[in-house]
């Protein structure tokens, strides 16, 4: 017996032994905010996984991780999702910050802030965009000035999605004005919980408020808490955005598919499909919408498959990412439409007793995925940079 196979069988063991009930199936996971109680088996569930470095199980071991390699990785994810399991912590920083802390972190950022991520001890959440900066990142004007030991930060930023329930905010600022467009520009470390943050979620069509607009009014950064180099912090950011379109586009190993930010209910269509149509009522025109899209769907799934088995030690494409965040975000955009036009009349319900709670969350997720091909960089954004940087088209 292999290696493999002797890991996947005291995998599986454990994970049947150790899994609270309470964790298996659609459901809540946890984010790491200390702003936020969850659920007993939620918490537990968060807890077990980490004492084994599961939470962000391809961490290296010292800053929290399982120190598994890809194949491993790999199949503890296909046995949490035999039983059925959720993943035990998913947050901004074990996906977005800390794979680019791992790479251009000081040993002793690591150590400070990886180890209290992969133990669910604090969320996060970025500060990239701004009123007049969004598409156009390198304009941002959100001001950071050298205090000597620290920063004092001056600005706005704005869909700075779960703001209002984390703990540190992971921000492009600038610090030189002078500089060219793209240079100028820090990368730093800003705690939530200070007098000169304020955070205003905003209300959106669907009725939650994933967003948020953040204020920052004299907020502090301490200078340990710059990573990378002053006025270097273009390349970093950038290096982040990959890891977060590597999420979105699905490249990132996962226990389970992400929803989009703003989905509460993720229905499947073949789910759907058995509880709302048959042969008689299903029109031509919107039987072959749904045959195209599983068989879309089915291809994008073995591209990223065989992306992922291609990538070296496990590490995030680099800008190859577009490609998968502008097909992956139009993909689930289009999976939202498709659910919604198969329950019919039924799949537009607001509140009221005549919905159930599936075709509520159908309608409301249906409004959120209006912004799937926005946020995280725009479809067009993505495709500039893909004719530019993969396929090398000129200007």
């Amino acid at each position: 017996m292999s290696d493999l196979s002797v890991f996947r069988e005291e995998t599986r063991a454990w994970l049947i032994e150790n899994c609270p009930e309470g964790v298996k199936g659609p459901g809540v996971v946890h984010s790491g905010s200390t702003k936020v109680t969850f659920e007993k088996d939620i918490q537990l569930w968060m807890e077990r996984m980490a004492d084994r470095g599961w939470t962000v199980p391809a961490w290296p071991k010292e800053y929290g991780g399982g120190g598994l390699t890809v194949e491993q990785t790999r199949v503890l994810f296909e046995e949490m999702n035999e039983i059925g399991a959720r993943p035990p912590l998913i947050n901004m920083g074990t996906r977005m910050f800390g794979p680019t802390l791992l790479e251009f972190g000081t040993e002793e950022q690591k150590q400070r802030h990886l180890t209290v991520i992969a133990k669910g001890g604090a969320a996060w959440c970025q500060g990239y965009s701004e009123p007049g900066a969004g598409s156009d990142l390198a304009s941002l004007r959100c001001r950071a000035e050298d205090k000597g030991d620290y920063f004092l930060i001056n600005g706005q930023k704005i869909w700075t999605s779960g703001a209002q329930y984390a703990d540190w905010m992971f921000c492009l600022v600038r610090t030189d004005f002078d500089a060219a467009k793209h240079s100028g520009i820090s990368f730093v470390l800003v705690p939530m919980d200070q007098e000169g943050v304020t955070v205003k979620p905003i209300s959106l069509i669907s009725g939650n408020s994933p967003f948020c607009e953040t204020f920052l009014d004299d907020a502090i950064a301490e200078k340990r808490d710059l990573v990378g180099t002053m006025n270097e912090g273009w390349t970093i950011g950038k290096r982040l955005l990959q890891h977060e379109r590597s999420g979105q586009g699905g490249l990132s190993p996962t226990a389970a598919r992400p929803k989009p930010v703003g989905v509460t209910i993720d229905l499947e269509v073949d789910d759907v499909l058995k509880d709302y149509v048959n042969d008689s009522t299903i029109s031509p025109a919107l039987r072959d919408e749904v045959i195209d899209w599983k068989m879309r769907s089915a291809a994008f799934r073995l591209t990223q498959k065989r992306a992922g088995e291609q990538a070296r030690d496990g590490k995030t494409p680099a800008d190859t990412t577009s490609v998968f965040k502008l097909y992956g975000s139009t993909l689930a955009q289009d999976r939202q439409e498709i659910v919604v036009r198969l329950m019919g009349t039924q799949g537009l319900g607001w509140e009221g007793d005549t919905f159930s709670t599936d075709e509520i969350g159908a309608a409301r997720s249906w409004l959120s995925s209006k912004a799937v091909t926005i946020y995280g960089g725009t479809n067009e954004v993505q495709a500039n940079i893909i004719a530019k940087r993969v396929l090398g088209l000129p200007d």
